[in-house]
């Protein structure tokens, strides 16, 4: 097989391959009901004057499923820690007992649970869509080839399996969120 060709398929896989990781990633930030860190991700603590992610100052447990447990590793840090989860809005409410501070995670209602499905089937929308752009680019790049004398028969065959990409990414992409879909409504 040509270099070139070779070398389409290879950046259209790890394209396909970072649009799937993006969206693992969209994923796990969506709130289940379920305690996890990824939750706290993106809030930032005043560390003596520098913003620093919150995962950078403290230790962040689960020790169940309803439940966050920090633990800054400085004991000065927590009030700075405790002001910026209540500033990043995320509906959670830390209690501070002085050491470690713990955040109960409330149920989620019926209609949060469906709020939450929506903008997981739009993430997964959005990385299909990307996902169908990276096969647009690949086969316009092997009719470029074809243009420039590539064999019909290469291009026809590297287009099919520019095709079986796609169809591989987009099954992933389904089965990604089945789960979150599955998680989400699960009470």
């Amino acid at each position: 097989m040509n270099d070139d060709v070779t070398l389409c398929l290879d950046e259209t896989r790890d394209a396909m391959e970072k649009a799937l990781v993006h969206l693992e990633g969209e994923l796990a930030k969506i709130r289940a009901g379920k305690a996890s860190p990824q939750m706290l991700e993106k809030v930032h603590v005043d560390y003596y004057g520098t913003s620093t992610p919150l995962y950078q100052v403290a230790n962040i447990n689960t020790p169940d499923p309803r439940s966050l447990l920090i633990q800054p590793w400085e004991k000065s840090m927590i009030h700075p820690i405790e002001k910026a989860i209540q500033a990043a809005n995320l509906g959670l409410n830390p209690q501070n007992d002085g050491t470690i501070i713990r955040i109960n995670i409330p149920p989620l209602t019926e209609e949060r649970r469906k709020e939450l499905v929506k903008k997981a089937k739009a993430d997964a929308e959005n990385t299909r869509v990307a996902i169908r752009n990276l096969r647009k680019d690949g086969n316009e790049f092997i009719k470029d080839l074809l243009k420039k004398g590539l064999p019909e028969d290469e291009g026809k065959e590297a287009e099919v399996k520019i095709q079986h990409l796609t169809d591989n990414y987009t099954e992933r992409v389904e089965k990604h969120l089945g789960i979150k879909e599955k998680e989400i409504m699960t009470v």
